[in-house]
């Protein structure tokens, strides 16, 4: 009887990570979005896509609002592949 109450619950668990994932990617596609636009107005501006500053305060402001289980250092880790995907759409702007 335990054993079946624990699958029920891991499946539920795992229900619950499959909506997160969902709602995960549909605000990385948001984000990415406003990446486009920034990089369309970095170009209509002759602006350059790489800006050190704006990068560090994103990881520093992701990093403000941590409140775990992840620590800092993991935060940092997964804004700095989100940066850099953002980055990539922002010189794909700046193409065409």
């Amino acid at each position: 009887m335990a054993q079946e109450r624990a699958v029920t619950d891991i499946d539920d668990l795992r229900q619950r990570i499959d909506w997160i994932d969902e709602q995960l990617v549909r605000l990385l596609n948001a984000r990415a979005e406003c990446a486009l636009q920034v990089g369309q107005f970095k170009k209509a501006h002759g602006m350059d896509i790489f800006q050190p500053a704006r990068e560090r305060e994103v990881l520093g402001n992701v990093q403000r609002l941590n409140t775990g289980p992840l620590d800092d250092g993991a935060v940092k880790r997964l804004f700095e592949r989100v940066i850099d995907e953002a980055r990539r759409l922002e010189r794909l702007a700046d193409l065409e």
